[in-house]
């Protein structure tokens, strides 16, 4: 195989697992209630081939970037929470696609960047928008114009992950989570995976009006009045109880 074949084919391959992961979440069973993302090998993702960016015009470059915000939107925006195993590289397309996880469980091993900055280019699979949200402009502004590095407690610290846990430990902990979300009501999980999100970026009175709502429908549905039941018939476990 030829270098010029070899990045075609690498290239397709990267689309062709993008679309896998949009084809996944649209394929997900209704019986599925909670999804982990991990990864094989000793790193979570450490974002794209540079040698792509060379050969991309600028029409290409818009589309190849959308398409990842459509991706990646289909784990923010689906239909169930997604908990992310981290580890090793979250870098670059690798820290865009943790960010679209509900949840975050980074191993000591983790480390955080956003070399972009260093490389003449700008985040193009919706770090600009996600990654503030977690720790602020200013921040991200500092990563990607001096190359800053997070580790995994510090990446706790600022919001980037959620739970920091041993090395090895990542993906049992993932799934732990992942079970424990799985048991929540739908409702709920719907509410928290959907409206949360839009509620914190609307305007305030908007906002207070979309959580009335929201609560209403959640506390209406057939599910929520048997778990309140059991909670006052002392059925239920109480909020210590894991």
């Amino acid at each position: 195989m030829t270098p010029d074949s070899f990045r075609t084919a690498s290239r397709r391959a990267r689309v062709a697992s993008s679309l896998g992961v949009e084809r996944f979440f649209d394929g997900l069973e209704p019986d599925v209630r909670a999804v982990v993302i991990d990864a094989d090998g000793d790193h979570f993702c450490a974002g794209l081939d540079l040698s792509e960016m060379t050969e991309r015009d600028t029409l290409a470059g818009v589309s190849h970037s959308r398409m990842w915000h459509r991706v990646f939107e289909k784990i923010e925006f689906g239909p169930v929470p997604v908990v992310a195993a981290l580890k090793g590289a979250v870098v670059g397309g690798g820290l865009e696609l943790a960010a679209a996880a509900h949840v975050r469980v980074a191993e000591e091993s983790t480390f955080y960047a956003l070399p972009e900055g260093q490389r003449g280019l700008f985040v193009g699979g919706g770090a600009s928008v996600r990654v503030p949200r977690l720790i602020g402009v200013s921040r991200m502004a500092d990563m990607m114009l001096t190359g800053r590095r997070y580790d995994a407690q510090e990446g706790l610290a600022l919001g980037l992950s959620q739970y920091a846990v041993a090395d090895g430990l990542g993906r049992k902990t993932a799934l732990e989570l992942a079970g424990r979300i799985a048991r929540n009501a739908p409702q709920t999980n719907f509410a928290v995976v959907q409206a949360l999100p839009r509620i914190a970026e609307a305007n305030p009175r908007d906002g207070f009006l979309m959580e009335s709502l929201m609560a209403a429908i959640a506390q209406g549905t057939d599910d929520a009045k048997g778990r309140m039941q059991d909670f006052l018939a002392g059925r239920a476990g109480k909020v210590t109880d894991q």
